[in-house]
C-alpha cells in the first residue's frame, strides 16, 4: 500500500501522524492545569460548592488527558533514535539536555504533585493540595518551555558552533534557549492552549445548559469560558501579529508561502483571501485578495516592497500548498472564536447568556476547533520550515537515518492502528465522562483511590465509609 514513497516520506509522515495525536493532548492539558488551580483558588476563596464540583468533574478528565498526553509522546523519543538518528547525531549536543530538562523540571514536577491533586485533599489539608494543583499547572507551562525552546531553536539556531565532525555544540546556552522566536512561539502556543481548553469547557457547559438551563455548574462553567475568550483571543490575535514579523524577520520563505507570494511586488503586495496555489506556473489560481494589505500587515506600510518565491531557489522552497492553506484554516478559526466570545458578551449585557439557544449550539460546535487550528498552526510551522530540520544548516533529507522504507512502512501501519484503537477509545472515555452533569459526589479523593497497593495486607483503612472511621 506504502511501495510508492521514500524512506524519506514515510518518516515525516509517521512523525507528522504521531506529533498531530500527541499535540492535542497537551494542548489540552495546560489549559485545564491552569483551569483546575483558579477553580481551586476560587472555591478556597469564596467556599462557593459550585467550584467544588466543577474541580472534581475536570480534575478526571484531566487525569485521563494527561495520561493519553504521556504515552503518545514517548513514541516520538524513539523515532529521532531510529528514523531520525543523523539529526539526533549532529543536533544531540543542543538538543538533548533542554529535552532532559523538560523530563526532570517540568514532566517529574507534574508527575509528583498529580497523585496529590487528584487525591490528597483530605490527607494533607487544603493549603498543601492548593500547592501540588498549582505545581501540576506550573509543570504543564515549563513542559512547554522547554519543548518550545527546542523547536524554536530548530526553526531559529543562534548560541552554537559546529565541531569538526559537523555537530552543532553549545556555545551560550542563554542564546539557545532564549533563541529569537521561542518568547513568540511560547505565548503563541500557550495562549492556544488555553483557548482550546476555554473552547471545550464552554462546549461542556453548553450542551448541559441546552438540557437543564439552571444547572449552576454548566453556567459557572459556561460563564468562566466565554470571559476566557473575550479577553484571551484579541491577545492571541495580537501575539499571533508579533510572531508573524518574526517569522518575515528570520524565516521569510515560510511568510512567502504563507501569504502565497510566488512573486515580489515592489510598490506594496495584495492579501489574498483565498486561492488555490498553482506549484507548477508558480502562482495562485482564483485569487481573490485585497490590495497592498499585505503590506500594511506585514510592514505597516501600504507601498512596502516584499519580496515572493521568485528571489528563493525551488529546492529551498517550502510545500506552498500545504502551508498556504493551513494557515487560513488557523486565521478563520481564530476570528470565529472572536466572534464566539463577541456574541457571548452581547448575550451577557442582555442578560440572557444562559437562555441563548443558538450561542449553545454555536459553542458546541466550536468546542473542537481548537484543535483544529492548533494543529493548522503547527502545521504551518512545520512544514513551512521544510525543506530543513534546523532552517538552513541541516535539510531533511540529510536528517534521515539509513533505514529501508519497507520498515518505515511497517511501523507507521502499525502505528495508526494503534493510535486509532488506544487514542479513540482514551478520546471516547473522555467524552463520556463529559456527557455527565456536573455534580457533587459523596465519594471523592482518597475515596476514589486504590485502598491498597497489589500483594499488602489490608489496613484498616479499607472499612472507611463502613464504620465510625469515614468522615462525614
Amino acid at each position: 500500500m506504502l511501495d510508492g514513497f521514500t524512506a524519506e516520506v514515510l518518516a515525516r509522515v509517521q512523525f507528522a501522524f504521531t506529533v498531530s495525536f500527541h499535540i492535542i493532548f497537551p494542548a489540552f492539558s495546560i489549559g485545564l492545569a491552569s483551569f483546575l488551580a483558579v477553580l481551586n483558588g476560587l472555591w478556597l476563596w469564596t467556599r462557593n460548592e459550585t467550584y467544588h464540583i466543577l474541580f472534581n468533574y475536570w480534575k478526571k478528565i484531566f487525569a485521563v488527558a494527561f495520561g493519553m498526553g504521556v504515552v503518545s509522546g514517548i513514541v516520538m523519543s524513539y523515532q529521532f533514535g531510529t528514523n531520525w538518528s543523523v539529526f539526533s547525531d549532529k543536533a544531540g549536543p543542543v538538543v538533548g539536555p533542554l529535552m532532559a530538562y523538560e523530563v526532570l523540571s517540568a514532566f517529574f514536577l507534574e508527575a509528583g504533585f498529580l497523585g496529590i491533586m487528584l487525591f490528597g485533599r483530605r490527607r494533607v489539608g487544603d493549603g498543601l493540595h492548593m500547592f501540588a494543583t498549582g505545581m501540576v499547572a506550573f509543570g504543564t507551562l515549563m513542559s512547554a518551555t522547554w519543548i518550545l525552546s527546542v523547536n524554536s531553536w530548530m526553526h531559529t539556531p543562534a548560541g552554537f558552533g559546529i565541531n569538526e565532525v559537523g555537530q552543532f555544540v553549545p556555545e551560550d546556552w542563554w542564546q539557545i534557549v532564549f533563541n529569537p522566536s521561542f518568547p513568540y512561539r511560547l505565548t503563541h502556543m500557550v495562549l492556544a492552549a488555553y483557548l482550546t481548553t476555554a473552547l471545550v469547557v464552554g462546549a461542556v457547559g453548553a450542551r448541559h445548559l441546552l438540557r437543564h438551563r439552571d444547572d449552576a455548574p454548566a453556567r459557572k462553567m459556561f460563564s468562566m469560558a466565554m470571559w476566557m475568550l473575550v479577553v484571551v483571543t484579541p491577545l492571541q490575535i495580537a501575539a499571533g501579529d508579533a510572531h508573524g514579523l518574526n517569522t518575515l524577520e528570520h524565516q521569510p520563505a515560510k511568510v512567502m508561502a504563507m501569504e502565497g507570494h510566488y512573486d515580489s511586488h515592489k510598490h506594496g503586495a495584495p492579501l489574498i483571501l483565498f486561492g488555490i496555489p498553482n506549484a507548477e506556473e508558480k502562482r495562485i489560481d482564483y485569487a481573490v485578495e485585497i490590495p497592498k494589505l499585505s503590506s500594511l500587515i506585514l510592514k505597516h506600510d501600504l507601498n512596502a516592497p516584499l519580496a515572493g518565491l521568485d528571489t528563493i531557489p525551488d529546492e529551498d522552497e517550502p510545500p506552498v500548498m500545504i502551508v498556504f492553506f493551513s494557515f487560513r484554516v488557523m486565521i478563520a478559526l481564530g476570528f470565529a472564536m472572536l466572534g464566539l466570545g463577541l456574541w457571548a458578551l452581547l448575550a451577557r449585557l442582555r442578560g440572557r447568556l444562559y437562555e441563548a439557544n443558538w450561542l449553545h449550539r454555536a459553542a458546541m460546535v466550536m468546542g473542537p476547533m481548537g484543535f483544529v487550528a492548533v494543529l493548522a498552526g503547527w502545521i504551518t510551522t512545520e512544514v513551512g520550515r521544510q525543506p530543513f530540520t534546523v532552517y538552513g544548516l541541516l535539510r531533511t533529507s540529510d536528517s534521515l537515518a539509513p533505514i529501508a522504507a519497507p520498515a518505515v512502512a511497517a511501523s507507521l501501519i502499525a502505528f495508526i492502528v494503534v493510535y486509532f484503537f488506544v487514542f479513540g477509545a482514551g478520546t471516547f472515555y473522555i467524552l463520556r465522562m463529559m456527557s455527565f452533569k456536573a455534580e457533587a459526589h459523596v465519594q471523592d479523593d482518597l475515596r476514589d483511590a486504590p485502598t491498597r497497593a497489589a500483594g499488602t495486607t489490608p489496613a484498616a483503612e479499607q472499612h472507611l465509609g463502613k464504620g465510625e472511621g469515614r468522615e462525614s
